[in-house]
């Protein structure tokens, strides 16, 4: 199993953006072929002090093999959302992969 985890930090100038990311995600991201489990959301406040909260939106994606995930890398439905939704809408993303 091969996880993507992508942390959003959100353009501040636009008041949409955490709404247009996860949108977008469901629009370009979910239907790509390979992704076995999909998640896009808002992030939610919690009492600890060890919770990260500084951020916006999140996306966990779950693929069967890293290779799956190469390929999804290069999907034009990826670059697709890369254009259109991420870069309007991000300030920093922070992205975490592991198997």
């Amino acid at each position: 199993m091969f996880s993507h985890v992508v942390i959003f930090w959100t353009n501040p100038a636009n008041p949409n953006a955490t709404e247009e990311l996860i949108t977008g995600a469901e629009k370009y991201l979910r239907p790509i072929p390979g992704i076995r489990l999909f998640h896009a959301g808002r992030m939610v406040t919690s009492p600890r002090p060890v919770v990260e909260q500084s951020y916006q939106v999140a996306l966990n994606i779950t693929f069967d093999t890293k290779e799956a995930q190469d390929v999804y890398q290069v999907h034009p439905l990826h670059l697709e959302f890369v254009e259109k939704v991420f870069k309007p809408n991000c300030a920093k993303a922070v992205i975490y992969d592991f198997e």
